[in-house]
């Protein structure tokens, strides 16, 4: 619906921070370690008069081998092929290399409009590093400053003078947002693109290959998704280096963000503490839940790692009897579109609102069938019931002394509530309130 406009570069040339600057957010991770960025980031971005989609993209690096730098190397390729106009940043402190004349020769190839800026250009007075890149065989360059906006409304405006008109819609449609969320490596790329068809993100076996979060727009029938790969969450104690920490909270308060969290857990390597967590993490939030057991080809046929497992869910995942379960396998596509009917039962869920009539009636049924104890010679009194919100849906319950409650009378109500009212997957939230 909107033209596009990609950048790519070499590792470490500040396609990031101009990305950023025009984002006008921080949506991709920048450091002073080289490939940070690995799979592309995209970003609506309004220029004056001008509406396109922007694409960040991972660093060019001819001289690395291996399964991360190839795969990095085909998301920029990808990019170029889908951009109708293409910005090369070059590093004005370190001059042209080798790589910068492979990018500049597979651009001129593409017939792309293409746009050379040479980055980190602080001031008038330095501009004189952007001349050595004409040795490139380039008839114009354009020195700018990511960091510092110089030049940037010189590049812009010469970008945007020639794109496509954007086909606007009439209305914004509303997405449901998923999360993917789990521990490093264990399959949250590889299922969105199994979801997808395409192999829009980078998958390797190496842990850790996803550092930010990607946003990826799906439609399907009569609902629009907006899946959310994410980096993996690993324990505190063994996250080391600055970056890693950064992909981590990004990685959380991408959950506080979605709709509803796809939590991954690997089934060959079975439940483990920080599996829990995660699911902690999600249940803090109140996100709708699915956890899926990945990897299920591989023990599917081993009847006894099924039953440890089983039993390891039954032990360990007491704490949200709720939350629907699904066996899946990103590589072969196994149950992964049973995860849309799920998906779609939760939203509904989701986004109920009940009649306060409704609601006291049950309340009435609730109380009569199993009274609450007396704390201290006094009988608990419960007055009315409403429901003050969705997304998830929200309880307040009227007592006479609601810091008296005990918590496992706390936790029937909250079953009844589920059972009685529908809620059998979609997270509630019930506050008891002095009247």
């Amino acid at each position: 619906m909107l033209p596009v406009i990609a950048i790519v570069g070499r590792p470490n040339v500040g396609k990031s921070t101009l990305f950023n600057r025009l984002a006008k957010k921080r949506n991709s991770l920048v450091d002073d370690m080289p490939g940070v960025t690995r799979d592309r980031l995209y970003a609506t971005v309004n220029w004056k008069d001008a509406e396109f989609l922007l694409v960040d993209t991972g660093g060019f690096d001819t001289s690395l081998q291996g399964t991360i730098a190839d795969g990095i190397r085909r998301q920029v390729e990808i990019a170029i092929e889908e951009a109708d106009a293409v910005i090369l940043m070059f590093d004005g402190k370190t001059g042209p290399i080798l790589d910068d004349q492979e990018l500049t020769s597979i651009l001129r190839q593409s017939e792309k409009r293409i746009f050379y800026a040479v980055n980190k250009i602080d001031g008038p007075e330095h501009e004189g590093l952007s001349l050595e890149f004409y040795s490139l065989g380039i008839k114009h360059v354009l020195p700018v400053s990511s960091a510092h906006g110089y030049g940037i409304a010189a590049l812009m405006d010469e970008v945007t003078s020639g794109l496509p008109p954007s086909e606007s819609k009439e209305k914004d449609e509303e997405h449901i947002n998923i999360a993917l969320i789990g521990r490093p490596n264990v399959g949250k790329s590889s299922l969105i693109n199994k979801i997808i068809g395409s192999d829009r993100l980078l998958v390797s076996e190496t842990p850790g290959t996803t550092r930010d979060s990607v946003n990826i727009y799906f439609e399907r029938k009569a609902h629009s998704y907006m899946f959310i790969d994410t980096a993996g969450i690993r324990r505190k104690s063994r996250v080391k280096e600055k970056i890693e920490k950064f992909s981590m909270i990004k990685a959380l308060k991408t959950i506080s963000m979605a709709h509803i969290s796809i939590i991954l857990i690997d089934s060959e390597a079975g439940l483990c503490e920080q599996d829990l967590r995660i699911c902690g993490y999600a249940l803090d939030e109140g996100c709708g839940m699915i956890i899926a057991f990945n990897k299920w080809d591989l023990i599917k046929n081993d009847r006894s790692r099924i039953n440890s497992l089983n039993n390891a869910i039954d032990r360990q995942l007491s704490f949200i009897p709720f939350v629907p379960r699904l066996n899946i396998s990103a590589l072969t596509g196994e149950n992964v579109r049973k995860l849309f009917s799920i998906m779609e039962n939760i939203w509904a869920q989701y986004n109920t609102t009940i009649a306060t009539p409704v609601i006291n009636n049950m309340l009435k049924s609730i109380t009569e069938d199993h009274p609450p104890p007396y704390v201290g010679g006094r009988s608990l009194k419960f007055f009315y019931s409403t429901q003050v919100s969705v997304r998830p849906p929200v309880f307040v319950i009227f007592v006479n002394r609601p810091d008296t409650i005990i918590a496992s009378y706390k936790r029937y109500i909250m079953n009844q509530f589920r059972k009685r009212l529908g809620f059998s997957h979609a997270p509630i939230k019930i506050f008891f309130r002095e009247r």
